[in-house]
């Protein structure tokens, strides 16, 4: 079955069908597709402090916030893991060329924190979260996205924030540098082989 998107401009999408699966319906069961995000920041420096406590910090490196929908499942997060640790965001110190270099090839460290606010939407004026992933489930399933990150990395350059807590995240953001993705891409929808 296929939906079409009828764009009123020459946007992305405009008059393009897509599997009817891979349509967001607004509504009360808002997303009917898998769509873990993640914002990543390029960073100077960047710390999460706790009850006045800072729990981690790092240097130069990313900053990895990531929203969990509650129908992701484990290739949604190798695809963010996998995304974030490739993203070219940083300069070739020998070259000069920009957007020639990862954070693993700098050595750079990644700082991932939970937030849950990314698989929200506005329902009038007011911030709906009712298809973000519930705690219960969302716990454990971030913890073991942290711990994919560190076995494809290294567990010390990887650090994380606590989940659940109301945290004061500081960070330089470097340029400012801000990407965002999405793991139902609609590329991906159509033809997983598309990175």
């Amino acid at each position: 079955m296929l939906g079409f998107c009828a764009g009123a401009g020459a946007g992305a999408g405009a008059g393009t069908f897509y599997p009817a699966s891979a349509i967001v319906r607004r509504g009360r069961r808002f997303g009917r597709i898998r769509s873990m995000r993640a914002v990543v920041q390029r960073v100077e420096s960047a710390s999460v402090e706790v009850e006045g406590r800072t729990v981690s910090e790092i240097g130069p490196g990313l900053v990895v916030l990531v929203g969990l929908h509650e129908s992701d499942v484990e290739s949604d997060a190798d695809y963010i893991c996998r995304k974030v640790l490739n993203m070219r965001l940083f300069t070739n110190e020998k070259t000069g060329r920009a957007w020639d270099q990862n954070s693993i090839q700098n050595l750079y460290k990644n700082l991932c924190i939970f937030q849950f606010t990314l698989c929200g939407f506005l329902k009038g004026n007011k911030p709906d979260f009712h298809v973000a992933m519930s705690p219960q489930k969302a716990n454990p399933f971030y913890a073991s996205l942290v711990e994919k990150f560190r076995k494809s990395y290294n567990a010390d350059a990887v650090k994380d924030g606590v989940f659940g807590a109301m945290m004061k995240v500081k960070l330089v953001n470097d340029g400012p540098v801000t990407m965002q993705l999405d793991s139902s891409k609609p590329s991906k929808n159509l033809d997983d082989s598309v990175e």
